[in-house]
């Protein structure tokens, strides 16, 4: 993302962290962005024999043990080393947003305050949405739930589009090729053992232990069917109509280790490939830099800042400006920002909503109205309760669980992931510490009916943070509500079938106390209200040259710009499944296909 694009350094071809000396570089391709959708992009386009340079705002922390083991997570999305901290929006309604329980303020000692009752003086600032600016991008800091999205979600672009490459069919060879899969025997179909993405899911030999948190599992398997072995990502035609428990699927290996952003760039570092890709670290890019080529306006090359902290969401920054610089693309810029920021650069270079970009005085190259619109997220809420007594068992006893509610569409629409864990929402220094009484089903509402947020720029500054408003239950809202009340509903009930001594338990929402009988409107409100996310996609979304609000065509091309390509989240004109980060993967597998095809028409 954006929140990793960046330089002050390059991995040379020993792979050690130089200086980027040139004010006028120049490579086949510029990638701005080294998460998921950047990294795996640049290192095929460099093992190519392209020339590349992957430009990451932040500095690598791939040896850092908050970032390569992935049971660190929450200590790497609170680090100040990579957090970018976003503040967003909810909604419009100034009512609504100010019975957030979670509201970040600033107070006048420049510390956070977290809740309803800030101190006097405190600024308020929103709902904290970090995001990760290292070598990997939010890849690093994410929990690493690799589950694939419903196949309907694949063809939806293919459908929109015309173009049969984004079938479901089509998308699941980039999943082979990227994946290496440790948990299925070799061979088996629909999965991939030579690829750079580590799959494991968790350990399903607790289910053999007598302990509390087998018994909570069990009932979940009861009460829903399934079992803790099963493959989420399964080669199924029935798949996305299966229900029940799973196992849970995380981009990680056997070790517990990260695997996909920063080590693909890391083992082509150390391959054949390591003289055509230059990795520079603490380079914020400000622009694409455009130029008229027979009439059209085509990317040439990029802008940046290179520094330490050059952007205003970097806990770190203090305004003081880098050293300014260029660097040129012979063939093209690829923009992988991530979901907030390529809109961002998009705009501040030109390509955006005319009448926002004229505001701040920037010059429009391509007025495209749907850049930084459209924006989506998965509704995101919990069965937060407090056991009778303290609970036993595997600390790795996890679950996944996937329901399809009375009224869902097409397909399942939840996925629900069960434990002794705490996830509330994001906010500086979460998680809440509930004690060893704590078991949770967090709940991940998908395909949401409503996609009516954006991101629009506060500023033709490019250090400065844009507006973000996730207009959560704009449309639909009530519906969805009721999909995640049914999935609470069936939980619950799971839960508390496990009988005494566990329970009966103190939930503490969404309907709190022992034994309570809350009502259905109750219940629904307090998940309107207090849902979060961290799952945001769409702000830059394919779709034909047709429709006014598409950004991209089938191929990732800025429509009516050439050299231009966006290649992250925000190219899904639909929210894909519970949780993208693999689904990029597969769609820089895709846009990888797709340029080293068009240079062999050349």
């Amino acid at each position: 993302m954006f929140c990793r694009i960046a330089a002050l350094g390059l991995f040379a071809a020993a792979g050690a962290l130089a200086q980027a000396e040139s004010a006028a570089e120049s490579y086949d391709y510029i990638i701005v962005g080294s998460g998921p959708g950047g990294a795996p992009l640049a290192a095929n386009l460099a093992t190519a024999g392209y020339s590349v340079a992957l430009l990451e705002a932040g500095v690598d922390l791939g040896n850092n043990k908050n970032y390569s083991d992935l049971a660190n997570f929450i200590d790497a999305s609170n680090d100040p080393k990579s957090r970018w901290d976003f503040f967003v929006k909810h909604s419009d309604d100034e009512e609504r947003e100010a019975k957030y329980e979670k509201t970040t303020w600033r107070t006048v000692d420049g510390s956070f305050y977290v809740g309803l009752d800030p101190p006097e003086g405190a600024t308020r600032l929103g709902v904290w949405y970090p995001r990760s600016a290292t070598l990997g991008g939010c890849a690093m800091h994410n929990g690493g739930v690799c589950t694939l999205p419903n196949d309907a979600d694949w063809d939806y672009i293919a459908e929109i589009t015309g173009d049969k490459g984004w079938s479901a069919k089509n998308m699941r060879k980039y999943f082979e090729k990227m994946e290496v899969n440790e948990y299925l025997p070799p061979g088996t179909p629909g999965h991939g053992y030579d690829g750079y993405v580590n799959t494991t899911i968790g350990d399903p030999s607790f289910m053999q232990e007598d302990s509390d948190l087998q018994k909570l599992a069990s009932q979940l398997i009861s009460h829903t069917g399934g079992d803790a072995a099963r493959d989420p990502n399964a080669l199924d035609p029935d798949r996305d109509q299966a229900t029940g428990v799973f196992g849970m699927a995380s981009h990680a290996d056997r070790a517990g280790k990260r695997a996909g952003s920063n080590t693909v760039l890391k083992k082509t570092l150390a391959g054949p490939a390591k003289s055509k890709l230059s990795i520079q670290v603490n380079t914020l890019v400000t622009k694409v830099i455009i130029e008229r080529k027979g009439g059209k306006p085509t990317a040439t090359g990029v802008e940046v800042l290179r520094g330490q902290s050059q952007y205003e969401a970097d806990p770190r920054y203090t305004g003081t400006k880098g050293q300014s610089g260029q660097i040129f693309a012979k063939k093209e810029v690829i923009v992988a920002g991530g979901t907030f920021n390529s809109p961002q650069i998009l705009k501040l270079s030109g390509i955006g909503p005319a009448k926002e970009l004229r505001k701040f005085n920037i010059p429009v190259v391509k007025d495209l109205p749907g850049v930084g619109e459209n924006l989506g997220d998965n509704y995101e809420a919990g069965v937060l309760s407090l056991a009778s007594k303290p609970l036993n068992g595997s600390l790795g006893a996890t679950v996944a669980v996937f329901l399809k509610t009375p009224t869902a569409r097409k397909t399942r629409n939840i996925q629900a992931w069960c434990g002794s864990f705490s996830f509330e929402g994001f906010w500086p220094g979460y998680p809440t510490v509930y004690g060893p009484e704590l078991y949770e089903c967090a709940m991940v509402k998908m395909n949401p009916r409503s996609q009516a947020g954006y991101v629009r720029l506060r500023s033709s500054d490019p250090r400065l943070m844009p507006e973000i408003n996730f207009n959560f239950f704009a449309k639909g809202g009530d519906e969805d509500l009721t999909e995640l009340l049914d999935a609470a509903k069936t939980l619950r009930n799971a839960l508390h079938a496990v009988g005494e001594p566990i329970a009966p338990f103190d939930e503490k929402h969404p309907c709190p106390g022992v034994n309570q009988e809350c009502t259905d409107e109750a219940q629904k409100e307090f998940m309107k209200l207090q849902a979060y996310s961290h799952h945001a996609t769409s702000t830059c979304a394919i779709g034909p040259a047709s429709d006014p609000m598409a950004v991209l065509d089938s191929k990732f091309r800025v429509h009516g710009v050439g050299n231009l390509r966006v290649v992250d989240a925000s190219v899904f004109p639909k929210v894909p499944g519970a949780f993208p980060v693999c689904p990029t993967f597969m769609i820089a597998e895709k846009a990888s296909a797709d340029i080293l095809r068009d240079l062999e028409k050349e």
